[in-house]
């Protein structure tokens, strides 16, 4: 009994509102000519037929609300999904600076004037080899001379001491001339380790920075000459923030670390090397809130120079991670939702975290349930209450089409 009065109901509405319709329009409905006072029954009709139509519309809603009817129809239909729990590689990526594991200023350690350069700029040594000498004639001069001082002391200690063995002299002259002997000998020691200080040696292999000295230059005690770069090994340098920083020390505490390494160069090539982390410095930046970590990386082809810079990458693999599609998702006011879809098959708006954004998924920190069923297409048209019938799709199928999409 109830679809007959409300299919009535709704075909007087129908009814009404093409005869305002249509006046409205200037569409003749009675056949000319139209007094005045025709044309008056007309408006009074037409006001009456505005207040009828929204009195039968209010009497339908009425109707249908008492009777528990659904004001929609006809169910929405869109498709829907579930979170998935797979395994995903997170990429972090900092900005680093490059720098040789030993970089350091080579110095003259004499004061005089440089004799000889056996060194070029960017020319790679090895460590002992000869890379400046200065001026070293008066530093040979001088150990020649504590040489012979030397060589006197010891004729005296030995004669002295052969005429103590006869008997001629005492002890003590024995021990006075060896004394002097002694001191004799540290002298020409100091001498030899002056002339040492003229030629100036690599402390190991590496590679010679630009000269900042010439041939014939006056140098002093402490003056830089150039700068020596090993580079075998590379220390880059990058800046974590502090949540990075405790996700790393929590995995390290719990023996989980699985990660990879890599480095972008400026051009935008990978190093062909992988790296790993060599140190965490001790504190934090205060007013960044980011404390500085050390990747290292061989370098066997001596690709890398100091004071480069490029990009740090860190692949971790997080171990059953949630993750649903991003078009599954919309933001308000900066925060993330996704509409539910409960047993009855009802619409929920529910707010999620996301923890990490990929390329077309997000990994989900908190909000969702592997059981959910999200709605995947469609979200345009439906609203916090709607009820909707729609097609599930498996979750793995889903993300395997987005792959197949990026890639």
């Amino acid at each position: 009994m109830r679809r007959p009065v409300v299919a009535f109901l709704l075909a007087l509405v129908i009814a009404g509102g093409s005869i305002v319709g249509m006046t409205m329009m200037g569409v003749e409905i009675f056949s000319p000519p139209i007094t005045r006072k025709i044309q008056a029954s007309v408006d009074r009709a037409r006001a009456g037929a505005k207040q009828a139509s929204r009195f039968v519309v209010r009497r339908v809603e009425t109707y249908l609300h008492k009777h528990g009817e659904p004001i929609h129809l006809e169910p929405h239909k869109i498709v829907g999904t579930s979170p998935e729990a797979k395994d995903v590689i997170l990429t972090q990526e900092y900005v680093c600076q490059i720098h040789s594991q030993r970089h350091i200023n080579v110095r003259a350690l004499e004061n005089g004037y440089i004799e000889q350069i056996a060194v070029r700029e960017g020319q790679a040594v090895k460590k002992g080899d000869v890379m400046f000498k200065v001026l070293p004639i008066l530093y040979q001069a001088k150990l020649d001379a504590e040489m012979a001082e030397a060589q006197l002391a010891q004729l005296e200690f030995n004669n002295t001491k052969k005429l103590y063995e006869d008997k001629v002299v005492s002890q003590n002259e024995v021990l006075l001339l060896q004394a002097k002997l002694a001191k004799a000998q540290a002298k020409a020691r100091l001498a030899n380790a002056e002339l040492g200080f003229a030629s100036i040696k690599a402390p190991f292999d590496g590679i010679v920075d630009r000269l900042h000295e010439q041939l014939g230059s006056l140098v002093e005690e402490g003056d830089v000459l150039t700068t020596l770069s090993d580079n075998s090994v590379m220390w880059v340098y990058f800046n974590v923030p502090e949540a990075r920083y405790l996700e790393y020390m929590d995995t390290l505490d719990h023996g989980q670390e699985d990660q990879r390494i890599e480095l972008v160069l400026a051009n935008g090539e990978t190093f062909e090397q992988i790296g790993k982390i060599g140190a965490i410095e001790a504190k934090f930046n205060n007013e960044t809130g980011n404390i500085p970590f050390r990747a290292d990386f061989r370098n066997p082809r001596g690709l890398l120079r100091h004071g480069q810079t490029g990009k740090v990458l860190i692949h971790q693999v997080m171990k059953n991670a949630m993750v649903i599609p991003q078009r599954a998702t919309f933001e308000i006011l900066d925060k993330r939702f996704v509409y539910v879809v409960d047993k009855d098959h009802v619409v929920h708006q529910r707010e999620i975290k996301v923890r990490n954004e990929m390329d077309d998924i997000f990994v989900i920190e908190k909000g969702l349930g592997l059981d959910d069923k999200l709605v995947l297409e469609g979200i345009r048209q439906v609203r916090d209450g709607d009820k909707v019938e729609y097609e599930f799709r498996r979750p793995e199928v889903v993300v395997a089409e987005l792959k197949n999409r990026a890639e």
